[in-house]
């Protein structure tokens, strides 16, 4: 049996997993990459629209800081988010951003003068400012009060991950491409690596070492249509599921992203609405101002989505041999700009639909996008229970996004949780006490028991079919658990999901060496149905609605019963069902007690702590304003966070109006 040994071992070549290897590596440290393609073809990539920094360059900018930006983010997320991990986060989104500009990555910038923008539907000239000349340009995005979000034309992603990949090259990272982590190595207390499958020779390889991180990012293969890439099958969360001692935490909070092209969900990026795409109905009215006036076609993703659905249940959705979608117009923007600011836009359009976008609408109808829920940690990016696990990016809950992201938040965390938990996970390898102590005899009876999984299903007679059982449970998570969701038929789903997964033991797979693709896809699915199972569950189980959780039967947020994170676990290998537990969201310590978000509906219950701490929050505000103190202090006095920061992250950001003395 070969066993390679290493200080840190990232699973994940995404931006989170680059990140945290080369913040590990710049210390000292040596780090690993595992990946099951090559790095720049990791599913990062794919970001379009851009990262949320809250800089204040342009002028619809101007009085941002990182208030704003955590407000943003809290009332997103449905107060569902921790808020000390939002306010790491908004801190250091700009430093992030800065990073990224020094390692290449060429924002989109600010010309001077006057410039036409489409606001609201309507043509408006705005001027940037000469003292702006050159620095980096954002745009508007949904869900927040500034335009904060930093772009590279529509490839953002593109641009960072390439950027981020040439950086642990420089650094002499080794990235272990076309391999596969199947299980984590454990004592039940402490991590200490991974179990990896080779997926060109079949062979399974110990990997020990001093910190494991997981970053494998979102499991929207969980559902028929999706946003995301083939390889986004939630491998990291039913790893650390399986272990029975990580937890999952908040795995019911799936977001729906309300442009994904009609039929093949395809994103389409928010920056499109941002720029000033309008949506429209089968009689090509714009219906978003009659239904959310505040934000319109920019509320947050999760209402947007409903919004959409809601106006195809009235009849108002355009009939096709598809189904039914609506439409997202984005003429008006120019072709100029199209072609230009959106030309991944135009390019999908043209190549997937024949449609050209600068002339025609696009058909567009919500698909599934985003994993809130993922391995829950410490704001350190530490699993709270499995010592010596991390986790960045969407694979984890870490968690700044409760129940909705933001759009270009999503990008943001994984360079901003990447470069926090990569300087963690470098401390936690600086302790003498956590040096490698795991005899190879535990390390060899892991990669045994994989084997002996894995034998099970050539060795087994079963009858029954892998690709019927994903197909099935893909259409039960699109149906049942999707957008709007109900008791009965979340019920029927975890009903029908455990009774998949129990048929998933008596499917047999020819025994053949090397790659064996039909193995790889049986047991992949085994493991998405375990955590589809958590999903289904933490949403029949949670009877409220908040974010993108919609329950129809529970439409109101209840705070009073709800204010707290769900916790899934999978106590025994035999279990066929995950545990859930709740951990409760300390109102007292928040900085901004819950209310309404600005948009979508007002209706929720108060939880008995929220008008007590709303008036500590009043007081002490008022008080020290009065005494000339800064925003600074008066933040620290409310919620203190920056204890919770590496010591090189916790400087001040500058801005043109905000220069530091």
């Amino acid at each position: 049996m070969k066993v390679i040994y290493t200080d840190v071992l990232v699973i994940g070549a995404g931006l989170a997993g680059l990140r945290m290897a080369v913040g590990a590596k710049a210390r000292g440290h040596d780090s690993i990459i595992l990946s099951l393609v090559p790095p720049k073809r990791s599913h990062s990539k794919a970001a379009q629209g851009g990262m949320q920094a809250s800089l204040a360059n342009v002028i619809k900018g101007v009085g941002d800081n990182e208030d704003v930006h955590f407000g943003d983010t809290v009332r997103g997320s449905d107060w569902g988010c921790d808020q000390e991990v939002a306010r790491m986060f908004v801190n250091t989104a700009p430093k992030a951003v800065r990073e990224l500009a020094a390692w290449g990555v060429p924002w989109s910038r600010i010309t001077p003068g006057d410039r036409q923008v489409i606001i609201n539907g309507e043509k408006v000239t705005i001027t940037e400012r000469e003292a702006a000349a050159g620095l980096i340009g954002q745009r508007d995005f949904g869900g927040t009060k500034k335009w904060r979000t930093c772009f590279v034309s529509d490839g953002t992603g593109h641009a960072m991950l390439n950027s981020a990949a040439e950086r642990a090259i420089a650094h002499g990272i080794p990235v272990h491409e076309r391999v596969e982590a199947i299980a984590l190595i454990h004592d039940g207390q402490r991590c200490y690596g991974a179990v990896v499958r080779d997926l060109i020779t079949g062979e399974l390889i110990g990997y020990v070492a001093r910190a494991t991180a997981i970053a494998t990012g979102g499991a929207g293969k969980l559902f028929r249509v999706s946003t995301n890439a083939q390889i986004c099958e939630g491998t990291g969360h039913a790893i650390a599921l399986e272990t029975g001692v990580a937890k999952l935490g908040n795995m019911e909070a799936v977001q729906f992203h309300p442009t994904g092209i009609f039929p093949a969900g395809i994103l389409v990026t928010e920056g499109c609405r941002g720029d000033g795409g309008l949506l429209r109905d089968v009689d090509g009215h714009r219906f978003m101002p009659d239904v959310e006036p505040e934000k319109k076609e920019l509320a947050s993703r999760d209402v947007v989505s409903r919004r959409m659905e809601e106006r195809i249940a009235q009849g108002k959705g355009v009939k096709s041999r598809f189904g039914e979608h609506l439409w997202l117009d984005i003429t008006l923007l120019g072709e100029n700009h199209i072609k230009h600011n959106l030309r991944e836009v135009y390019e999908i359009c043209h190549y997937f639909l024949g449609v050209d976008p600068t002339k025609d609408w696009i058909p567009v109808r919500p698909a599934q996008h985003y994993t809130m829920g993922g391995v829950r940690t410490n704001p350190s990016g530490e699993s709270q229970t499995l010592k010596g696990l991390f986790s960045a990016g969407e694979a984890a809950c870490w968690d700044m996004h409760g129940f909705n992201r933001l759009g270009g938040n999503s990008v943001a965390e994984t360079v901003v949780a990447g470069m926090i938990v990569g300087e963690k996970i470098a401390d936690f390898c600086d302790k003498p006490e956590n040096a490698i102590d795991i005899p190879t005899k535990v390390v060899y009876d892991f990669i045994k028991r994989e084997q002996s999984k894995l034998d099970a299903f050539a060795k087994n007679p079963g009858t029954e079919n892998m690709a019927d059982i994903r197909t099935r449970m893909q259409e039960i998570m699109t149906t049942k658990v999707g957008i709007f969701r109900n008791g009965d038929t979340l019920e029927q789903a975890v009903t029908e999901l455990e009774e998949l997964y129990k048929k998933s033991f008596n499917v047999a797979v020819k025994n053949q060496p090397g790659a064996n693709p039909e193995l790889v896809y049986a047991y992949r699915t085994q493991k998405m149905l375990r955590v589809a199972l958590t999903i289904a569950l933490g949403a029949y189980k949670r009877t409220e609605s908040r974010g993108a959780h919609f329950r129809i039967d529970y439409p109101v947020r209840n705070d009073a019963e709800w204010c707290c994170r769900t916790l899934a676990s999978w106590k025994n290998e035999n279990d066929t069902m995950p545990t859930l537990e709740y951990q409760k969201l300390d109102i007292s310590k928040m900085e901004l007690p819950p209310g309404w978000r600005g948009y979508g509906a007002k209706n929720y219950i108060d939880n008995p702590e929220t008008p007590i701490r709303q008036k500590e929050v009043d007081e002490i505000r008022a008080k020290m304003e009065a005494e000339g103190k800064d925003r600074f202090a008066i933040q620290n006095a409310l919620m203190p966070y920056l204890q919770l920061l590496p010591e090189n992250l916790r400087g001040r950001n500058e801005r043109i109006d905000e220069p530091l003395s």
